[in-house]
């Protein structure tokens, strides 16, 4: 792995996640359908991964880490419906904006729960991604699709930011490919009982493109992404991936007509900053201890 690869690897992660958002649009089932086929796929793509790359998926766990598990499982399932939602309703660039307002609900957590000091700087990335959110906001009638969408587009940030600080706190140490593993497995039992009525009436095509999702913007962009981790530290690949909505809005664009205003350009740049600027003030580290942190949606 050279570190030409490695870029080579984590820039395609970052255009894999950014169609996360296109698929969520062609497919026509409901939110719960969709992170049930997702998360299936996955663990059938990830499973096959770890083969190539022999790394165990069946390892020892302690109790203590399969509850971390379940719990970023459960986490992670609610991300991706809140997401899933928001697509629906608000359209792939307002779903995107609002679940990259994670940083900022970090920064929050971190203070208002972990009791860690929020200093200056960290409050000026919260002013960013706020700003950049009422530039994004269509309108603040509740009666507007758009809003709806952002305020779902929000919870998927919020409950990211959550599935994030719990991997921080503790999955560090675990092997990324397996946490991966683990968590989308638990995600596709979480929503079976909510999904499993509504599968024999999904038509051919969305089996199609749940299988694209599952394993090409779940399965193979976390393998890129674990994979360049190898030459690549942390912050280096997590600025590549602040690009996610940057390819999010312009798939959403060219595919769909979903042209967004200069209003929300301008709110997308904003965010997309804080991003960047939040990458850059954090120290190199080590890829086994933020891989988990930083596996993407």
């Amino acid at each position: 792995m050279t570190r030409h690869r490695a870029l080579t690897y984590i820039h395609i992660a970052a255009i894999l996640f950014g169609l996360t958002g296109v698929f969520g649009e062609l497919i026509q089932a409901s939110a719960a359908v969709i992170t049930l086929g997702r998360a299936v796929f996955a663990v059938i793509s990830l499973g096959l991964f770890a083969r190539m790359r022999r790394r165990p998926l069946l390892g020892a766990l302690t109790p203590a880490q399969l509850f971390v598990l379940v719990v970023a499982g459960a986490l992670l399932a609610a991300h991706w419906v809140t997401f899933f939602i928001s697509v629906k309703v608000g359209g792939i660039a307002i779903a995107t904006l609002g679940f990259a307002s994670f940083p900022a609900f970090i920064t929050l957590f971190e203070g208002l729960i972990f009791r860690e000091r929020v200093r200056l700087a960290e409050w000026l990335l919260l002013g960013l991604v706020t700003a950049g959110l009422v530039l994004v906001t269509p309108s603040f009638d509740l009666a507007d699709q758009g809003t709806i969408g952002l305020a779902w587009g929000l919870l998927s940030g919020l409950t990211f930011a959550l599935l994030a600080l719990s991997n921080r706190r503790s999955a560090s140490g675990m092997d990324p490919m397996q946490v991966a593993c683990w968590q989308n497995l638990v995600v596709a039992l979480v929503m079976l009982p909510f999904a499993v009525g509504q599968l024999p009436a999904l038509p051919a095509v969305d089996w199609f493109w749940l299988l694209l999702l599952g394993v090409f913007c779940t399965g193979l962009s976390h393998f890129l992404f674990v994979s360049s981790l190898t030459r690549l530290n942390a912050r280096s690949a997590g600025l590549v991936i602040a690009l996610e909505p940057v390819y999010a809005i312009a798939f959403a664009w060219v595919l769909f007509s979903q042209q967004p205003t200069v209003r929300m350009m301008a709110g997308a740049a904003l965010i997309v900053a804080a991003i960047v600027w939040s990458g850059l003030r954090k120290a190199p580290a080590t890829a086994v201890e933020n891989a988990p942190e930083g596996v993407p949606k």
